[in-house]
């Protein structure tokens, strides 16, 4: 399904574009992702709406299978990626899970501003991208999910990611798409 329309309510979300995580091994070339989600972060602000900026700084207790990174991160591990443009209007949210609602005030903030449509970039697109986008499905939000402004480690991951799971979520497109429609709102 082709991203269709934007409400006039509509926030663009960025998941987990910060130093650490872009520079992992990820399928995609990560230099694009990062310029399509800095154009989107762009377009909304030009439009007034807001613009959510999340990064990870931990992760949810558990056992798991896959072994865990041992030690402190580096130093600049959260510190989100420059292209970004971070304005002091965009609102940050800092998670400890795979998904940007849970532990944050995220869903506060954007029923605050009635936001009725989120769309969504980001690394790991499986990960961070599909666990965010599959709350704000559980929170009543019209998803759009920006394909080619995100990526995973793994290319059968992504694939899954884009072709099974957000169809059922929302409504996927390109950047320039969702910028079209934005300026045709």
């Amino acid at each position: 399904m082709a991203v269709t329309t934007l409400d006039a309510k509509a926030a663009l979300i960025i998941v987990d574009l910060q130093k650490g995580i872009v520079a992992l091994p990820t399928a995609h070339p990560v230099g694009p992702v990062v310029n399509q989600a800095a154009a989107l972060a762009a377009a909304f602000r030009r439009h007034g709406l807001p613009v959510v900026l999340v990064t990870v700084a931990g992760g949810a207790a558990g056992r798991t299978e896959q072994p865990r990174r041992l030690g402190e991160p580096p130093a600049e591990w959260s510190d989100l990626v420059p292209e970004l443009n971070h304005q002091p209007k965009d609102h940050l949210v800092t998670k400890r899970s795979w998904g940007a609602f849970t532990g944050t005030d995220l869903a506060r903030h954007l029923t605050t501003l009635a936001v009725t449509q989120v769309v969504i970039a980001g690394i790991a697109t499986s990960i961070g991208v599909e666990s965010t986008a599959r709350q704000a499905h559980e929170h009543d939000f019209n998803v759009t999910l920006a394909i080619d402004a995100m990526t995973d480690m793994s290319a059968e991951a992504h694939l899954n990611s884009i072709t099974r799971i957000f169809p059922r979520l929302g409504e996927t497109g390109a950047t320039q798409e969702i910028i079209t429609l934005l300026g045709s709102r």
